[in-house]
């Protein structure tokens, strides 16, 4: 009996299955109409692919965020909705520097140096949340974290925040409220993943080798209050006056 027929066929097989487990499911993501959206109307300003910047230079002329690891990051209910009414998150820009000009007391964002995002179709947002899903160049990092279900006192929240770790003078707490030079962390418990949080608190430049954020050493239970606190911001309330 010619077993020679069996035989390919079995090693045919077996290569089949190595395929599939070297190429899964993130390769026929790549392919997606989803991901050919993000190449064809992001990638001019956002990387896809990373790695980070590594130099000041290559921070500085970044124009959006990085997507290679927006699976890590963004919540994908957060990124349906707001890519079909996108709201300015970094108040002055992504280099702050760039777009602010002198006022009567201090520094403002000058407005007309903004550009608008984009807004795209319910059905293109969905395409592009599913896309941006499947990119998780962090994994390494968020199986690091866990962040355990609690609360924390609005004003305990605000002390450690604000007076303790100073992560007020570059972040909005409330639209009017904070600084400049940061996103807003206002609609921050909506929109980004609370490991996410977490790992960047604990290792700014892990994700960001160049970022001006400082790497303040801070431990774990400090750092599970100011999760717990960034996700009680989307509850709502101001502050009764502006610095």
């Amino acid at each position: 009996m010619d077993i020679r027929m069996p035989i390919r066929a079995v090693l045919l097989a077996l290569a089949g299955l190595l395929s599939i487990a070297i190429h899964p499911a993130d390769s026929r993501a790549a392919d997606s109409p989803g991901m050919d959206l993000l190449k064809n109307r992001c990638a001019s300003c956002h990387s896809l692919t990373g790695p980070a910047p590594a130099s000041i230079h290559a921070l500085w002329a970044r124009k959006g965020p990085d997507f290679f690891y927006a699976g890590n990051k963004y919540q994908r209910s957060w990124i349906v909705s707001w890519l079909q009414h996108p709201v300015r998150i970094r108040p002055a820009g992504m280099f702050y520097a760039d777009h602010l000009k002198p006022g009567p007391k201090r520094d403002m964002v000058d407005e007309s140096t903004l550009r608008p995002h984009v807004a795209l179709s319910k059905a293109d947002a969905i395409l592009a949340a599913d896309a941006l899903m499947t990119l998780k160049g962090h994994n390494d990092l968020i199986k690091m974290e866990h962040v355990a279900p609690g609360s924390i006192s609005k004003s305990m929240g605000e002390m450690v925040f604000d007076k303790f770790l100073g992560c007020l003078a570059c972040h909005r707490t409330d639209p009017d409220y904070g600084g400049l030079s940061g996103p807003e962390l206002y609609t921050a418990g909506s929109r980004l993943r609370p490991e996410f949080i977490a790992s960047y608190i604990r290792n700014p430049q892990a994700w960001d080798p160049k970022i001006w954020m400082p790497d303040k050493h801070v431990n774990d239970a400090r750092i599970q209050q100011l999760v717990h606190y960034i996700e009680s911001l989307n509850l709502g309330g101001s502050h009764a006056s502006s610095p």
